[in-house]
Formats: structure tokens, C-alpha cells, sequence
């Protein structure tokens, strides 16, 4: 399976930069609803589905950086399982971690979501992308893997300001933010701790890229 003809699916056009050029890629802005309905329209060609991109912790080991690679996916829409083969070859060369990956409607912000979450599903990870693409990829008898790194960890708090961050087409969107951050402006300690994770997991992500094989043979 050729890396070109892989479909990436990724929340933010930060996570898509990581990405080989030439590489097909949909960007949800962090809207799964709209992801869903972007992947209705995807052409008949592709080979394979990678969700791609950060992700908040559940396992309270992991911490800011960590790379989890999917075995299964469970989320409010079902369960689905990852390609075997592609998934362990993936965490082999990344040095991730193997486990079940949470999809959720929403950000789940809070520290007593995520550790419900973590009971209920066992899952490592939770993210707003991996489901969609995963029952996307069932649906089309494709090959299915998501990589994810973490970046905020199980016992810390998303800001409310951090969840108004993207725009439609997943660019940054500053002044919702900043509307935010004048209704609660005791989030901004927060929200730049979640800056930071944020780009110590790109870079992470960025590290694995090159390592992944998705600049020659997924599989």
C-alpha cells in the first residue's frame, strides 16, 4: 500500500503539515459531525485510513509526547478494529504503544470525564477524529490505523477557551479565543500549559513521521 494513496484524517492544519506532501488529507477543525460528511465524499481509490494527530490521555502513565498507536477504536457509535498488521508495524517503528483509542462527540476537558472514559472503554487515548475515520474505513473494507500522540495528560484540565481554538478548516482561531479568554481570563495560565503540550506533541508526531513509513510503504 502506497503512502500516497493512504487517506489521513486530522483535526488541525498543524497536524496535517507533519504529513508527506502529495499525501490525501481531510481536516475535521475538530468537529466530527463535519468529518463525518467530509468522509462520505472521499473517492473510490483509496487503500487505506490513518487517523493522524494529538490526542488527550487516559492512562495516567502517559505523559505529554507519548505515541499510542490503535489495536481497536470505541466510541459512542461502536467499536472497530485496526488493520494488525499495519498497527504493529506503525508502533514498532514510532516506539508507540499498542491499545484502544476513545473516540468522543466532544473535548473531554475535565479529569473525572477522562477517568470515566478510561473505565469505560480501557482506552489509553481519546481524540474527536479516530472514531469517524475508523467506521469510515469498515464501511469501505479498508485497512485502518491511527497514530496519536498525547498532549494533555489524564489529570490535567482542558480550559474551556481551549475548545472554541479551531476554525471550520482547523487553522487557530484567535479571536475566539480571545472572546473566551475575556469571559474567564483565569483560563490563560492553562490554556498556554495547553500551547505548550500541544507543540511537544507535534514535534513528537513530527519525530514519528519519518520513522512511520509514510513517505514510502505503509505496509
Amino acid at each position: 500500500m502506497s503512502a500516497l494513496s493512504i487517506l489521513a484524517v486530522v483535526g488541525m492544519q498543524s497536524e496535517a503539515a507533519l504529513l508527506p506532501k502529495g499525501l490525501r488529507v481531510v481536516v475535521s477543525g475538530g468537529d466530527p459531525a463535519r468529518l463525518r460528511a467530509l468522509l462520505q465524499n472521499q473517492p473510490e481509490d483509496i487503500t487505506g485510513v490513518l487517523s493522524f494527530g494529538i490526542a488527550g490521555g487516559l492512562d495516567p502513565s502517559l505523559i505529554t509526547g507519548d505515541l499510542v498507536v490503535a489495536t481497536r477504536v470505541r466510541g459512542p457509535g461502536g467499536a472497530y478494529a485496526a488493520d494488525p498488521v499495519w498497527s504493529a508495524r506503525l508502533a514498532r517503528r514510532c516506539g508507540a504503544r499498542l491499545g484502544m483509542v476513545a473516540g468522543a462527540a466532544g473535548v473531554v476537558g475535565e479529569p473525572a470525564g477522562k477517568r470515566m472514559l478510561r473505565a469505560a472503554t480501557g482506552a489509553l487515548v481519546v481524540d474527536l477524529e479516530t472514531e469517524a475515520a475508523a467506521a469510515f474505513a469498515t464501511a469501505r473494507r479498508l485497512p485502518f490505523a491511527a497514530l496519536r500522540a498525547v498532549a494533555d495528560t489524564a489529570e490535567e484540565v482542558l480550559p474551556r477557551a481551549a475548545a472554541v481554538g479551531l476554525t471550520a478548516d482547523g487553522r487557530p482561531a484567535a479571536g475566539r479565543v480571545a472572546l473566551a479568554l475575556l469571559r474567564q481570563p483565569r483560563e490563560l495560565p492553562a490554556l498556554l500549559v495547553v500551547a505548550r503540550r500541544s507543540r511537544a506533541a507535534l514535534e513528537a508526531l513530527g519525530s514519528a513521521v519519518q520513522r512511520a513509513g509514510l513517505t514510502g510503504e505503509a505496509r
